[in-house]
């Protein structure tokens, strides 16, 4: 009898996922994994100028790319680190990190309570603002209310357009527009830039990279209306990873570092103002 509780104690234990019963965690710590692996997959996008644009076989390239650096060397304690990079798009993000896909997101992934109930947020590590951008010489649209009755671009697996059509708590204005759907923001560019739609909403950084690259074909109305939290996305119940990222991220402001990448990948964007303080920090969980 007693050897039978036992089993059943050591069975249920072990259903439960505790280290004791051998092999590896569920719950295992992305900190303790580049600790002792010396490795980490990082989820990026690999087509948006200025946050993460990949050309070629190399690796991609932006700010999201340049911070995930940093945070990574501060999780590894200054140790080098192999890292892999894998492209996420706004809809497979979730699904990434809890598949175990990628261990961490940085993709100019706003932190929204729906998503948090997903994906544990550390950050946030930057705030953008959600603005518009149309074509330099359209006419008719100044600010964000007049995208009534307009095409806008809906992109699979982000929110951005909901801030339009929306009310709160999800969305801001709740105008009636035309969406017009997308798999990613460049293709929502190309669509813009070929005049199938009239505007692209999203945040600012990531409008002023595409801007940048269209060579004055594009304009940003500098009409914001929403703080975008940027998250570093793990997988959710990852607490003391998130704890070290949030000191990590507090670092960056405070040596320089965070500045000195605001001004690399947007410096020359007109009519952004970037923060110069750390903003305060989401609670893991």
């Amino acid at each position: 009898m007693r050897n039978t509780t036992a089993v059943l104690i050591v069975a249920i234990t072990c259903t439960l996922g505790l280290t004791a019963c051998g092999g590896s965690s569920a719950s295992t710590a992305l900190i303790d994994k580049i600790a002792k692996e010396r490795t980490v997959v990082v989820g990026t996008k690999w087509d948006q100028p200025g946050m993460g644009l990949k050309v070629g076989r190399g690796e991609p390239q932006g700010f999201d790319i340049d911070v995930a650096k940093y945070l990574i060397t501060q999780l590894a304690s200054g140790q080098p680190v192999d890292i892999q990079w894998k492209e996420s798009v706004s809809s497979n993000r979730e699904a990434f990190l809890a598949n175990g896909t990628v261990d961490m997101i940085l993709a100019g992934y706003s932190i929204t309570p729906a998503r948090a109930e997903k994906v544990t947020f550390a950050g946030p590590y930057i705030v953008a603002h959600q603005d518009t951008m149309v074509r330099a010489n359209s006419i008719g649209i100044s600010k964000a209310a007049d995208l009534e009755g307009k095409r806008i671009c809906q992109v699979a697996g982000s929110i951005s357009y909901k801030r339009i059509t929306d009310l709160p708590p999800e969305g801001k204005l709740g105008l009636k527009v035309q969406l017009v759907g997308a798999a990613n923001y460049s293709e929502c560019v190309a669509k813009l830039s070929g005049n199938n739609l009239d505007a692209v909403t999203s945040d600012d950084l990531l409008l002023a990279g595409f801007a940048a690259q269209a060579g004055g074909g594009l304009r940003i109305l500098g009409d914001p209306f929403t703080d975008e939290r940027w998250g570093i996305g793990l997988k959710k119940g990852d607490i003391r990873t998130c704890q070290a990222l949030n000191a990590a991220v507090a670092r960056m402001y405070g040596d320089g570092t965070a500045r000195q990448l605001m001004d690399k990948w947007f410096g020359k964007a007109n009519g952004l103002t970037l923060p110069t303080t750390v903003p305060p920090a989401e609670s893991c969980s």
